[in-house]
């Protein structure tokens, strides 16, 4: 579904300033590069113990943006226990989350000149992607779909796997927020 809400039905809204899941000052993303390279084992806290989390990455001026988001986000889903997985369904679960994103950062690196930053939160139920980009364009499956054409399948993949999506425009109108919720495993 898609849709230009800027918070999914039961969402809180944004976090407040800083809330990055980093250290203060955060890191840059090729230190978060290096750092995701190796998997770490999850929290001993239980992911429904800790509440929500986040995690920023910024990804302004960068360059091989999608494997360091892809790699970013595989990182963060070892911190909050998703992998290495247990079984199939959170296998599953998490690659459909690394697909996702990995759409969303190329959508915004052929359509809007790159994007700005990668924002993750989790909490027990839902996983929240969000690329902020400069663009101006408005994402959108296209339709009709076609299966066997080559290209144009990116928001179909993200429509398809997701809970729900949507765009934020920035308040100055000079770049926008493509979000989209994925259900945790159970």
């Amino acid at each position: 579904m898609s849709t230009t809400r800027p918070y999914s039905p039961g969402d809180g809204g944004p976090e407040p300033s800083g809330a990055s899941g980093m250290p203060e000052g955060g890191a840059t993303a090729s230190e978060a590069a290096l750092s995701a390279a190796l998997p770490v084992a999850p929290s001993e806290a239980a992911p429904e113990a800790r509440g929500r989390q986040v995690r920023r990455l910024s990804l302004d001026g960068e360059s091989g943006v999608v494997p360091l988001a892809r790699d970013f986000t595989r990182q963060a889903l070892y911190e909050w226990g998703w992998l290495p997985a247990s079984g199939a369904e959170q296998r599953a679960a998490a690659e459909d989350v690394l697909l996702v994103v990995s759409e969303l950062v190329t959508n915004a690196c052929l359509h809007a000149d790159g994007p700005d930053e990668l924002l993750l939160s989790c909490d027990r139920k839902v996983i929240r992607l969000e690329i902020t980009d400069r663009g101006a364009g408005q994402p959108a499956p296209r339709t009709p779909h076609q299966a066997g054409r080559p290209g144009g399948h990116g928001m179909f993949i993200v429509q398809r796997l997701s809970l729900d999506w949507g765009v934020v425009r920035t308040p100055d109108g000079s770049g926008k927020t493509v979000w989209a919720e994925l259900a945790a495993p159970a």
